[in-house]
């Protein structure tokens, strides 16, 4: 399996002058722990995580000011204040990230992921934005690779056609969900607001042609979490 067949494909982003606070809100409406800065292209710019923004909640808490040889000794310099105090997300982003192309097999994902101290990375195509593989994707894809099953190209149209047709008449969010295909076998897995919706996304990959099989693993967003 690929980093496309695991992907989760709607993926959330920023633009460079994004704030601090509407990033945070994001983050926290959508449960994830960083979010892709996009330029109007979509070629990826940079990722702002939790701990970028933990690092500038941290610096709004301290004492404004300090002795200048405490400060060399820190070895603060010009960048280092710009991403401590800046309200946008080009000035506390990670500038060019790592990312992976479509065809990355997950083994080697899963590498790029433990030598970076990550816990997701941006998918491109031809210098585009596609898609995002995280920790819980890379598990998900593991456990279908585990019975030896194979991902075909008819696969992956099934699972573009089930993301289609729950994100345009489902009302669910797709970027909350995600969906492994493997022999015409469908797994879905994420979090859905409530039963009706779990039956939606299901009815909707039954309903899809070339489907023989649906596990429903989606599970239901704790209360306090999101929007909606």
């Amino acid at each position: 399996m690929q980093a496309a067949d695991v992907m989760t494909q709607s993926v959330i982003t920023v633009s460079p002058d994004s704030e601090v606070s509407e990033i945070a809100s994001l983050l926290l409406e959508h449960g994830i722990s960083a979010v892709p800065v996009v330029d109007d292209g979509g070629k990826v710019l940079g990722i702002v995580s939790e701990g970028d923004l933990m690092r500038r909640v941290e610096n709004d808490t301290s004492p404004r000011k300090s002795s200048w040889w405490l400060k060399l000794f820190a070895g603060h310099d010009a960048a280092d204040y710009v991403k401590s105090h800046g309200r946008r997300a080009s000035e506390i982003m990670t500038k060019d990230p790592i990312t992976i192309d479509t065809e990355m097999p997950l083994h080697k994902i899963s590498r790029v992921l433990e030598k970076h101290h990550i816990k997701r990375v941006p998918v491109v195509k031809e210098g585009q934005l596609v898609g995002i593989v995280s920790r819980s994707n890379l598990l998900r894809g593991f456990s279908v690779a585990a019975t030896k099953a194979s991902v075909s190209v008819d696969d992956r149209e099934i699972r573009k056609a089930i993301l289609q047709e729950v994100d345009e008449n489902t009302g669910v969010l797709v970027d909350r969900i995600n969906v492994i295909v493997s022999e015409g076998k469908v797994q879905l897995w994420g979090l859905v607001e409530n039963q009706q919706e779990k039956m939606a996304v299901q009815v909707a990959a039954e309903n899809t042609p070339g489907v023989k099989v649906v596990e429903n693993n989606l599970g239901f967003v704790p209360r306090g979490v999101g929007s909606l």
